[in-house]
């Protein structure tokens, strides 16, 4: 089975200090790692990783919400600069978060929206973080979609509702350790979402699957998160391996 992991950051120092961590994803089947960007101090590390592993390790590039701070226009123009320069895999991870702090909501709407449209104009996948800020997120996407904006709810925590919204937008939901949690409400999730419209991702190092919960997480427990969701929807697990898979292909283009 041929698993890809849709959000891992590689380039935290609790992983890249640790290079076996590569060969365990990659015995474990995982063969695709997409690694998310959040602002201008991570693009090195996560630059080392692609170059380092370039079939395994695919970059993107983008301004995450929660470093919308007073210099998030010098950190716009890095990201406008960085896809001129080269190709990455999306735009991300962008999208709203109105967990930690509220005061830059509407630096957050603008940086989200000129990244969605530098991701038109270069016609790649975005990424979207959306902790707490679906509908916004969903609303925003809506508004600047087209036939060719694509993409993936990263970590997704919304309704069913809001869910099926986002698929009949053409949109994918991130799937990862959260959904092997009592009482996360994702079984629900899974349960009514077609295996079509569904990507695993870790998040790694953060939200480690059970058993593994409350350690690092890795991008070698895709597996554990699959194993979760065949049991939901009572299907074998070579099938979420292939779906999601040839799902995650298809957004990146690969």
């Amino acid at each position: 089975m041929i698993f890809f992991d849709t959000h891992t950051h590689l380039y935290d120092s609790r992983l890249m200090a640790d290079e076996e961590q590569i060969a365990r994803a990659l015995a474990a089947g995982v063969q695709y790692m997409y690694m998310p960007n959040c602002n201008s101090e991570t693009i090195d590390g996560m630059m080392t990783m692609a170059e380092k592993w370039p079939q395994n390790c695919l970059p993107g590039m983008g301004l995450h919400p929660c470093y919308v701070k007073d210099d998030y226009k010098t950190e716009l123009d890095l990201v406008a600069s960085w896809l001129q320069k080269r190709t990455f895999s999306a735009v991300g991870e962008i999208g709203l978060d109105y967990y930690w702090d509220l005061s830059w909501k509407a630096q957050q709407i603008e940086a989200f929206q000129a990244q969605i449209d530098l991701a038109l104009q270069y016609d790649i996948p975005i990424v979207i973080h959306s902790r707490e800020s679906t509908q916004d997120c969903l609303q925003i996407v809506k508004d600047r979609n087209n036939s060719r904006l694509r993409g993936i709810f990263h970590c997704y925590s919304g309704s069913v509702a809001q869910a099926q919204d986002i698929v009949r937008c053409g949109f994918h939901l991130g799937i990862g350790g959260v959904v092997t949690y009592k009482k996360s409400g994702l079984d629900e999730i899974v349960s009514e979402i077609p295996l079509q419209h569904l990507v695993l991702e870790t998040d790694a190092p953060y939200l480690a699957p059970v058993p593994h919960r409350g350690r690092r997480n890795e991008s070698a427990y895709i597996p554990v998160i699959a194993d979760t969701i065949a049991a939901i929807k009572g299907i074998a697990v070579a099938t979420v391996a292939d779906v999601t898979t040839a799902n995650a292909l298809s957004i990146f283009g690969l």
